[in-house]
């Protein structure tokens, strides 16, 4: 009976299947428990010291590092511009991921020429991409003032990132031109995994292609745009590049976000204790938005 039991076990390591799975998965984990664990770790202990680049050393304060953050008006404006932004620059991903992902799924000559160029925001470098933008809305040289100066529509510079409104519009335009390239590839294939014969069926009922897209289509597509979104809105929130680029938070803090404002404080301002602070309300704020979308998901799949 026991030599029929020694000859079921692997003779050596790299028989065994848990011995294998481990070391397989042991890189990916080494790389998230350093890159990820050990800083948020790290983080949490900071944000209940008064630690600073000043004086290093690790002074326990209890919750008075947080009582500060939330009495700074300044990270208040960054809380709401957090939300503000990634709410009002995935509704525009939704609205126009969807639009091309329709489009990328017919057949026309030269699609993936289209299919290319519309991939290029999401290939291309964040920060490179965002001087590009920081060139073409510039005060002075933009090119599209100059285009808007010649139809006639304006008379002078629109500085679109020198005032407030214009500051917060640029800034949420340029996240979703970044988010729309990846939505639209994950409901493009979404949309191709659509029966044909669910078209078909629908052709032959006379819908028109409103009501086939507003009716039949998006209604299939829901939990596939609730990923897109929720990879948008993770992007958008955890994303410092494209407001830390393009106006620093200005101006008077109009664009600040919770992770430009965390560096600024946390890196530039030497405070570490309350940049680690600011950076650990992104965790609520992604949790809670994600618990949302997941929970709007589920509710149309089971309707």
């Amino acid at each position: 009976m026991s030599s029929a039991t020694d000859t079921r076990r692997p003779r050596y390591l790299s028989d065994n299947p848990r011995f294998l799975a481990g070391l397989f998965m042991s890189p990916a984990v080494i790389y998230i428990l350093a890159l990820v664990g050990f800083p948020f770790i790290l983080a949490i202990v900071y944000s209940f010291t008064d630690i600073s680049t000043g004086n290093p050393a690790l002074d326990f304060v209890g919750l008075d590092t947080f009582r500060a953050v939330l009495a700074d008006p300044v990270f208040r404006q960054a809380l709401w511009n957090t939300f503000w932004f990634a709410v009002v620059a995935n509704l525009l991903v939704v609205v126009f991921a969807t639009a091309l992902a329709e489009v990328l799924t017919r057949d026309f000559k030269g699609k993936w020429l289209v299919r290319f160029l519309v991939l290029l925001p999401w290939v291309a470098p964040v920060s490179l991409a965002t001087v590009t933008w920081l060139w073409t809305l510039d005060s002075i040289f933009s090119p599209i003032d100059w285009v808007l100066r010649e139809l006639g529509l304006i008379t002078e510079n629109m500085y679109w990132l020198g005032r407030p409104e214009l500051a917060r519009l640029s800034v949420v335009a340029v996240q979703a031109w970044r988010v729309i390239p990846l939505a639209a590839v994950i409901i493009m294939a979404g949309r191709m995994a659509i029966p044909g014969e669910i078209d078909d069926a629908v052709a032959v009922d006379g819908a028109g292609p409103w009501r086939r897209m507003f009716q039949v289509t998006i209604p299939l597509l829901a939990p596939i745009i609730a990923v897109a979104v929720l990879f948008g809105v993770i992007l958008t929130i955890s994303d410092m590049s494209v407001v830390y680029v393009l106006t620093r938070g200005g101006p008077t803090n109009s664009t600040q976000v919770l992770s430009t404002w965390a560096f600024i404080k946390g890196i530039e301002g030497g405070a570490l204790g309350q940049g680690a602070a600011v950076a650990l309300f992104l965790l609520p704020v992604l949790i809670a938005i994600t618990a949302v979308v997941l929970r709007l998901a589920r509710r149309r799949e089971v309707m």
